[in-house]
């Protein structure tokens, strides 16, 4: 009896020795899927950004552009009262040239005549000569200038009004180029969430992958190792990100704010300033999540002023550098939020005295 049931507890063992060699094939496949769709997201936030950047350009663009037809009304306005003014003084010339000819018509050469014989001298001939002669092309000349001034006026409204025109087009071609950006935004940023759905369930996949692996591992041996923390899954990998030494303490001490000094409790938070970083929806550095407004209290509290002054504990550190270096929890892998958890009743993966969930 005995001999049969340590067949079978061998048996047992064998077969999950097995388990676990089989499982040790797929991690390079899993890698790649992650890796290819890391990569998707990341050229999809390129994209996004350089959409976004095209936009705020059009915008500054079409700003301008109605600028510019705001200032063209204003001159259109002016010249309109230029053109008004120049019309009435044209017709007033042309009213008093009218009643100079016919007063002249009216009293005939006579007047004229009178005129020139009542000279005291022949310079004072002369002169009443030339005054006749002189009268008669003023009226002339006047009238050809203010038909001058007049036609000069209409040739610079319809210039105003060319631009008017080549402005106004300008702004539609403009406004339909930022419709069609904002369509292939909002595209490109559906497709993103879509490639980052997908990669947040390879991560989880692959996070119960090593959980099986590990089990199994651990039975074949027949014991167990400790855990890193206190519960709140397993440990995977995430991405990397290149941080400078102050990065490294700024994170340790809101680790250190926020959570029980135990390193899961540390990594789950950690795992949520990470998912930030990495996510087009929040800042992409550690400090600009962190001094985010209104996001982590203990920056405007005083709080990490004060832990940062102190120092950030050696166990908050290790976990600040870990999760910088690509360590994530897997219970948190897809949550963005946090809250302490006495405090709230909302749903979400309790770790320590802090509730983790995904959307606000």
């Amino acid at each position: 009896m005995k001999t049969g049931k340590k067949r079978w507890i061998q048996s047992g063992i064998a077969l999950l020795c097995s388990f676990a060699i089989v499982l040790s094939v797929f991690p390079v496949s899993a890698d790649n899927d992650i890796s290819s769709l890391e990569n998707q997201a990341s050229a999809l936030e390129d994209q996004l950004q350089g959409i976004n950047e095209d936009i705020l350009a059009l915008t500054d663009e079409i700003s301008g552009t109605q600028m510019q037809l705001e200032i063209l009304s204003g001159d259109m306005e002016r010249t309109a009262d230029e053109l008004a003014v120049a019309e009435e003084n044209e017709n007033q010339q042309y009213e008093n040239m009218k009643d100079r000819i016919k007063y002249m018509y009216e009293h005939g050469n006579a007047t004229l005549l009178e005129m020139l014989f009542s000279a005291e001298d022949m310079s004072d001939f002369l002169n009443k000569a030339d005054f006749i002669e002189n009268l008669s092309s003023y009226d002339r000349d006047a009238l050809n200038e203010l038909k001058t001034v007049h036609q000069q006026i209409l040739d610079h409204q319809e210039t105003l009004e060319a631009q008017q025109a080549s402005l106004n087009d300008l702004q539609s071609q403009l406004q339909s180029q930022q419709e069609s950006l904002q369509s292939k935004a909002a595209e490109t940023s559906t497709n993103l969430a879509d490639v980052q759905a997908k990669l947040e369930a390879a991560r989880a996949e692959e996070a119960r992958r090593l959980a099986a692996e590990q089990a199994a591992q651990q039975a074949a041996s027949g014991g167990s190792t400790g855990s890193a923390g206190s519960g709140g899954g397993s440990v995977t990998t995430g991405g990397s990100i290149n941080a400078s030494a102050d990065d490294v303490t700024l994170l340790a001490a809101i680790l250190e704010c926020e959570a029980l000094q135990d390193y899961n409790c540390l990594l789950a938070v950690a795992t949520v300033i990470m998912n930030r970083v990495e996510s087009p929806r929040f800042p992409n550095s550690i400090s600009g999540v962190i001094y985010a407004s209104g996001q982590f209290s203990p920056t405007w509290t005083g709080k990490l002023d004060r832990v940062l002054a102190k120092g950030p504990t050696s166990l908050s550190r290790q976990v600040a550098q870990d999760a910088i270096n690509g360590a994530r929890l897997s219970s948190v892998a897809d949550c963005y939020y946090f809250l302490y958890a006495p405090s709230t009743s909302r749903d979400g993966v309790v770790i320590g005295d802090n509730v983790f969930f995904q959307r606000w």
